[in-house]
């Protein structure tokens, strides 16, 4: 099974990839939304996780969750927002669109790991 990680940031695409090749499984990176849902086409079957920033050029993730949620091919993947977006009303928005879990950066590798595995049923 793979996680894909949506985020604009090589750096926080790369710990993510740390993190996940840790717990077995394959990472697919994109850098936007509009790279991740030609992705997800693809390999949508096999993608057992989807990590989202909400702020990135073009379709932002927030908008991404919501093409996500609206497709029967995609809505049943889990999605956990990672992303710097604090405000309260940002984390209710997400998880009212169907977002899993949220996670605030900075995070450490620990509550990472265990974010992904809350979302995967195994935490």
């Amino acid at each position: 099974m793979k996680i894909m990680t949506v985020d604009d940031s090589a750096i926080v695409r790369k710990i993510i990839q740390s993190a996940v090749g840790v717990l077995d499984y394959d990472v697919l990176e994109a850098v936007d939304g509009e790279e991740a849902l030609a992705i997800l086409e693809d390999e949508y079957e096999d993608i057992a996780l989807i990590l989202l920033d909400w702020n990135m050029p073009g379709m932002d993730g927030f908008e991404m969750l919501n093409v996500i949620k609206r497709d029967s091919r995609f809505k049943s993947i889990p999605v956990m927002m990672v992303t710097s977006e604090t405000g309260s009303d940002n984390i209710i928005k997400a998880i009212q669109a169907g977002a899993a879990h949220y996670l605030i950066k900075p995070f450490t590798i620990e509550e990472l790991t265990k974010r992904i595995l809350e979302c995967l049923g195994r935490g």
